[in-house]
């Protein structure tokens, strides 16, 4: 007896993302003035505009998030005896690289840029060639309701409860694949809540300048670090979108959300602008020239994504900017002025930390065997390079603050300001053993987050404030 063929659906089945959707963000970041002419191509049909996108970018089949669970009971049916068919409504040139690179597959059948094989195509297709009840379907999306009405069995892959219930009325369900959930911790990752801690810096100058008793401004500030988060949470978004294959070749990075398909790019999508527009409102609430910075920082971050992360040093440069707007913006937001000691610091500060997060980058990838970052202008032979470009620019902000200790301005805002001179050895103590986990191995991508858990960096943390506090109100006695 002839097994009965064993039909395979792409998108959100086989991989846990969509084809059309990442073609599309894959346009947008390589080829933005081509995606004016979606909607002509569309007005031919959704097959022309999948062949359209397919031809225009380039992927690599090996980095897709794949539903492994599934590719298992696959190889054991085929080892069965049971021919496997991979049909997909994605362009044939998207699935035949796939099949070529999975090898198991017998035969593939996809949309050709006239006929787009989904849902009542896919069903007449499948029914003339098998017959009505002459093949199996593995899919997993209502579209699929009509092909499995036409199956003998039906093998549901990340779908609901209800789908699977639908999918029970049209034919035998055999086997059922349930869907990761993504939960709350998804969600917090999608948002990167725990980045929201670099917002903290809105806070500087109010602190710096001495102005913590002022009940008004704090209202200010705090609106300010929540449109700030959110904003820049519409920016990890999207840049979480259009770096999807660079991620999935990283070994912590391929468990985002995105890149390992647990939330859909099409969620992204829609939800980047609406954080973004919640987070102009509040800005526009904060007043004072919050709002323009707000912009500023966001299309730097902007063209951070598209490009200049790309580029070797001005994407750290741009980086140690991004830190430093934080300070200008919450400066905005108080209203009060910058002072240039701050601003120096900070700048040599950051440009230190930017340094530290791509050598850590870079001793990743040397430990991979590889000799060139997926998405990046470095080499790992850059790596000693990186690493004395940042402990220079670390001891430069230690200079930058010694001087600053030394001026008018610090007689004028601390009653014992030889205290202050303690902030030193401890931001020179800091740097050093930030430099000195990087180069063991041990930081984080970004040196922020390991510092909030680093032992160490949380006591010279506690001992920067005492001394600050000290300066500030003498001895208690």
């Amino acid at each position: 007896m002839i097994a009965c063929p064993l039909i395979v659906d792409l998108d959100g089945t086989l991989i846990h993302t969509d084809m059309l959707h990442e073609s599309t963000l894959r346009a947008v970041r390589d080829f933005p003035l081509d995606t004016l002419r979606i909607p002509y191509w569309l007005l031919q049909g959704k097959a022309a505009l999948k062949q359209q996108l397919a031809t225009r970018t380039e992927f690599d089949p090996a980095n897709l998030p794949y539903n492994v669970s599934l590719i298992v009971w696959l190889k054991e049916q085929q080892e069965l005896g049971r021919t496997l068919i991979l049909c997909t409504a994605s362009d044939r040139e998207i699935a035949l690289a796939i099949s070529t690179h999975l090898g198991f597959f017998d035969e593939v059948m996809a949309s050709d840029g006239a006929v787009n094989l989904a849902g009542k195509h896919k069903a007449d297709a499948l029914e003339q060639r098998f017959g009505k009840g002459g093949f199996d379907y593995v899919g997993n999306s209502s579209a699929d309701l009509l092909v499995w009405k036409s199956a003998r069995r039906a093998i549901v892959v990340n779908a609901s409860s209800e789908l699977t219930h639908l999918a029970a009325q049209n034919c035998e369900v055999e086997r059922v694949f349930p869907a990761a959930k993504a939960g709350l911790s998804g969600w917090r990752r999608v948002l990167r809540v725990h980045q929201w801690m670099k917002n903290l810096l809105l806070f500087v100058p109010l602190f710096a300048a001495h102005k913590v008793a002022e009940i008004d401004t704090w209202m200010a500030m705090i609106l300010a670090f929540v449109s700030f988060s959110l904003c820049a949470s519409s920016v990890y978004i999207a840049n979480d979108l259009l770096d999807l294959e660079s991620d999935r070749q990283h070994p912590r990075k391929c468990k985002r959300p995105f890149a390992s398909g647990l939330i859909p790019a099409w969620m992204g999508v829609v939800l980047a602008p609406i954080l973004l527009l919640i987070s102009v409102v509040l800005g526009f609430q904060v007043g004072g020239t919050f709002l323009p910075w707000l912009a500023f920082y966001f299309l730097l971050t902007c063209a951070y994504s598209w490009g200049l992360k790309r580029l070797v040093l001005l994407d750290c440069l741009t980086l140690a900017m991004l830190y430093t707007l934080r300070i200008v913006a919450g400066a905005a937001a108080a209203e009060m002025p910058l002072s240039f000691w701050l601003l120096a610091f900070s700048v040599f500060l950051f440009l230190s930390l930017a340094f530290v997060k791509r050598y850590a980058e870079l001793q990743v990838q040397v430990g991979n065997g590889k000799q060139k970052v997926h998405g990046r202008g470095y080499y790992t032979s850059d790596a000693p390079l990186v690493q004395t470009l940042g402990i220079t620019s670390g001891y430069a902000a230690v200079v930058v603050l010694a001087m600053y200790l030394n001026s008018e301005v610090v007689l004028q805002l601390y009653r014992t300001p030889e205290f202050i001179w303690g902030a030193v050895p401890v931001i020179l103590f800091w740097v050093s053993w930030i430099w000195m986990q990087a180069h063991r191995g041990n930081m984080h991508d970004d040196p922020v987050v390991f510092a909030v858990k680093d032992k160490a960096s949380l006591f010279a943390g506690a001992v920067f404030v005492v001394v600050l506090v000290l300066g500030t109100v003498g001895w208690p006695w």
